[in-house]
């Protein structure tokens, strides 16, 4: 008979949301680029314009988060921290927070988005904090990714849905021809964080992908975390754009969080589902079954899946030759 023990567990499920809102309450006060240096909390109240009781009850909970260290009176960041919270590390996650906190307002609406199946359309969404949090994502795996995938013989790619080009500049660094597709806001987005990275050789496509043209001659077609975001219906239609873009015996690869067959783990994929719905008119999580199903429909052959680490790469082939390997590398 479930006790104690079970009861606990329970708690940390329903308890989750309290680490969580002193996290991102934190990351928008920049409590972490204060504390590049240690300072004590009469410092911080001032800096963050903040009540000092309400500023020290909040640090404390930081520090036994493991985020801050606390000594002889002041608070300085982890090294945890310092890697992943202050604006301007390579590894920066903080914008992912920034969109994290936008979520917070979409996910405050599940009890009427379950009834109704709409999303909340009333919860803000900061488009820039969405993009740059990808890059921030993106940013840690890109490589890997790629690698994963293979680039040789590619000459010419679509990054389609790229955001912020985290992928496209992978493999521009490989002297590949790419072409990043977004909408418009998203492409000014891309373009400040490419700059800033110094990489040359990026086309740029604006427009809606369901309806505009994708254009031609792709050896490669990269779909990273898109599909999600639309229904099976929505999704088949696009990979019949696709395939037509493509080279004969050119290669589509699609990016998705890993969902088992029944849709219910790993839990995080599930529950990633729910923020699609409370996010989107029909999207959520689809499992690779589902996406090499859509594959055979829009006409693509040998389909297979690659797992990652949290991901699961799905890739197809149009039919035709495989295009003739590159000298570039």
């Amino acid at each position: 008979m479930p006790g104690i023990k079970e009861a606990k567990e329970l708690r940390k499920l329903w308890g989750g949301f309290w680490s969580s809102r002193v996290l991102l309450t934190a990351n928008n006060y920049r409590i972490f680029d204060f504390l590049a240096v240690p300072r004590t909390v009469e410092e911080m109240a001032k800096r963050m314009k903040t009540d000092l009781r309400a500023t020290e009850i909040l640090l404390d909970a930081v520090t036994g988060l493991g985020l801050l260290k606390k000594s002889a009176g002041k608070y300085r960041n982890t090294s945890l921290a310092s890697a992943f919270l202050v604006s301007g590390s390579p590894l920066y996650q903080g914008d992912i927070l920034r969109h994290a906190d936008a979520l917070w307002q979409s996910w405050s609406g599940l009890d009427e988005t379950v009834r109704t199946g709409k999303p909340n359309r009333t919860a803000p969404h900061n488009h820039d904090a969405f993009i740059r949090g990808m890059h921030n994502l993106a940013s840690l795996k890109a490589g890997e990714v790629m690698r994963a995938i293979g680039l040789k013989g590619v000459r010419k790619a679509l990054d389609l849905g790229g955001g912020p080009g985290t992928y496209s500049m992978e493999m521009a660094k490989k002297s590949i021809a790419v072409t990043l597709f977004d909408l418009p806001d998203t492409i000014r987005i891309a373009k400040t964080i490419i700059r800033k990275a110094g990489v040359k050789g990026i086309e740029f496509l604006k427009g809606d992908f369901m309806v505009d043209r994708l254009g031609s001659g792709y050896d490669l077609i990269f779909v990273s975390q898109v599909l999600h975001a639309f229904s099976a219906e929505e999704n088949l239609q696009l990979l019949r754009k696709c395939r037509g873009a493509l080279n004969p015996g050119g290669r589509i690869v699609i990016q998705e969080f890993y969902l088992a067959s029944n849709r219910t783990s790993p839990s995080q994929s599930a529950l990633f589902s729910v923020n699609m719905l409370v996010n989107t008119e029909g999207g959520r999580c689809y499992a690779p079954s589902e996406m090499k199903k859509w594959l055979v429909g829009a006409g693509f052959r040998e389909a297979r899946e690659t797992l990652q680490e949290e991901t699961v790469l799905v890739e197809a082939r149009t039919a035709g030759p495989s295009p003739r390997p590159s000298s570039r590398k």
